[in-house]
């Protein structure tokens, strides 16, 4: 069987088959038996260009875009109406992958400059989970305005968000009467002149002499912080003070309080969270006491920051939990730092309350090293005022003994801050010190009055921090710093006028109010106090005490005549069957087994 391969036509006028052809290009039986004519021969793939004929005669120079590739304009299709029309068609073909290219395991790492290409098409899955997170930011921006304008607290005309809704020290009952409320803003103007007592009423209890080598501490060569468990500082109120009792019934003053009490009334203006005075009138006499576990006995931390702290209350650095680590911190330095030789200084009287019921309850073996200067001012006219102050330790300067006070600022975690004690201490103690001025300026603004009032030579601060931030048990002394309190106090630009201007005003307030039992309160919310009446038993009997867990009740076995037995399950019980057995007629019967 052979091939026919057909005519081929000849053609005289040029290269090429001729315009008419003579005859069919193919031959019937490949054909079909017909076959148009002048059907070009159309390839299967568009991308093959079978069927197209180079064009010698093209002028390449003119419409070529590459004329130094001259050579291939011949077969550069672009130009053909069939090419055109082809690549109108390819036009409407789009790349529906949309996948980002593959990026290269191994390039430079210096083309941070270079971003990733983006997908050519966003689908809506990722167009919904942007528009959901810019829903989320969007509530999260106004849910911290809100919050931020309605804690917004501290010293009148600031504007300082105060982080947690802080509540008041002291639940405010229904039947109290609210007297006046006087605004942090009239605190500020107040001024009134008061001259150093020139001598002691009284100095009581014992002082240990403050060791030097505190002074060479620095961050490479830190302390670790110890722990007295045989020593302890008794709060005692004004009221519960034999020895102001004693001065009060000598009629050697008009007003009483203690160094604690009145620093807080004379920083009032500095301070944030709530606090409480409770003033007593008996009589001519007028008695400022605090009441037990009261928040002035507690020191704050970051008080006056502009970050407020956790609000839960199992955080560590919740300001519940700092303010108790801050009050041990500050116990446990103030006796470390001193030479526990066994020499001390001892006063006038013993420590009025070594054998207290705070003491003995405490269980305190031995009192630290403490005085109490019992100290007089003359306020107006016959009008005194004596306090109790707390002196800590003494100091041997040049053969003459210097009174001093001990306290101590603590390091929580630094990224609260933004200061490292251990980096910046020893180069930038300055900075260190303003960022505690301004995060604990009532804190600092109290230590400086107390040293003030007790009339003490020079007030040491040292600086401890945690070993671990997440560690508030276990602490290390960085450095300790001493400080003139007048020197001091004006740094911190603490105006003793303004104090005792501050502490006129509430005795005149006060003074001009009948016999009776009044609160004296710090807002939480806002920069004011408030002057309650309440009654005469108020704050009594504050102590609840909380049942004990099952495991460590008592549990009182009842043994009878026939040797059986049976549990009596709590103590107040015992106590019914144990009283019921001692006074009844079954008490030759039954013994009772604790």
């Amino acid at each position: 069987m052979g091939f026919d391969v057909g005519v081929v036509p000849f053609n005289p006028d040029g290269w090429g088959p001729p315009d008419t052809p003579a005859a069919p290009l193919l031959p019937p039986r490949l054909s079909g038996g017909s076959h148009p004519a002048n059907i070009p021969f159309a390839p299967f793939s568009r991308s093959e260009k079978l069927g197209r004929i180079a064009d010698w005669t093209r002028n390449a120079s003119a419409n070529a875009p590459h004329p130094s590739n001259s050579r291939d304009a011949v077969f550069d299709f672009a130009l053909d109406d069939a090419s055109a029309l082809a690549a109108d068609d390819d036009s409407s073909f789009r790349l529906v992958d949309a996948r980002p290219p593959p990026r290269p395991k191994f390039g430079p790492r210096w083309r941070f400059n270079q971003r990733p290409q983006l997908p050519q098409r966003r689908d809506e899955e990722v167009e919904a989970r942007r528009r959901e997170a810019e829903k989320e930011r969007a509530r999260r921006d106004r849910m911290y305005h809100l919050h931020r304008s309605n804690n917004a607290g501290g010293q009148a005309g600031s504007s300082r968000g105060s982080g947690p809704a802080f509540k008041s020290s002291v639940d405010i009952q229904p039947e109290w009467t609210m007297l006046d409320q006087i605004p942090f803003s009239t605190f500020t103007k107040l001024s009134f002149s008061v001259p150093d007592p020139p001598e002691d009423l009284l100095v009581c209890g014992s002082l240990e002499f403050y060791d030097r080598l505190y002074d060479r501490v620095n961050p490479k060569n830190e302390k670790r912080l110890e722990r007295f468990k045989a020593r302890s500082a008794v709060r005692v109120t004004t009221t519960d003070d034999p020895v102001i009792r004693r001065l009060a019934a000598a009629d050697k003053a008009t007003v009483f309080a203690t160094d604690a009490i009145l620093s807080a009334l004379m920083c009032a203006p500095r301070s944030v969270h709530s606090w409480d005075i409770v003033i007593q009138r008996v009589g001519n006499k007028l008695f400022l006491d605090k009441r037990d576990r009261s928040q002035i006995d507690m020191l704050p931390v970051n008080e006056t920051a502009q970050e407020p702290l956790p609000d839960s209350k199992d955080d560590i650095n919740s300001p519940q939990s700092l303010s108790e680590e801050a009050t041990e911190i500050n116990q446990k330095f103030a006796q470390q730092v001193l030479v526990r030789d066994g020499n001390k200084v001892t006063f006038d009287e013993p420590n009025p309350f070594v054998n207290s019921t705070e003491g003995s309850a405490a269980g305190v073996d031995e009192q630290g090293s403490i005085a109490y200067r019992y100290r007089r001012w003359r306020l107006d006219g016959d009008t005194y005022l004596v306090a109790r102050c707390e002196v800590h330790a003494v100091s041997d300067v040049k053969g003459q003994q210097s009174f001093m006070t001990l306290n101590a600022l603590n390091e929580f975690d630094p990224k609260y801050t933004g200061v490292d004690w251990r980096q910046k201490l020893e180069t930038q103690r300055g900075a260190v010190l303003a960022t505690e001025l301004k995060n604990n300026a009532n804190k600092l603004a109290r230590w400086t009055a107390q040293a003030l009032l007790s009339g003490a030579d020079i007030m040491k601060l040292g600086y401890v921090s945690r070993v671990h931030p997440r560690d508030r048990h276990n602490h290390v002394i960085l450095s300790v710093i001493g400080y003139k309190p007048r020197d001091f106090a004006a740094q911190i630009n603490l105006n003793t006028a303004n104090m005792w201007g501050i502490v006129k005003s509430i005795v005149d307030l006060c003074m001009k109010l009948g016999e009776g039992k009044y609160v004296l309160v710090k807002d939480p919310a806002k920069p004011q106090v408030r002057i309650y009446e309440v009654a005469p038993d108020a704050f009594e009997n504050d102590y609840v005490e909380e049942p004990l867990p099952e495991e460590e009740q008592v549990q009182v076995r009842l043994v009878d005549k026939d040797g059986e037995s049976g549990l009596v399950a709590d103590a107040e019980a015992a106590d019914g069957v144990a009283n019921g057995v001692a006074g009844g007629d079954e008490a030759g019967n039954n013994a009772v087994t604790i």
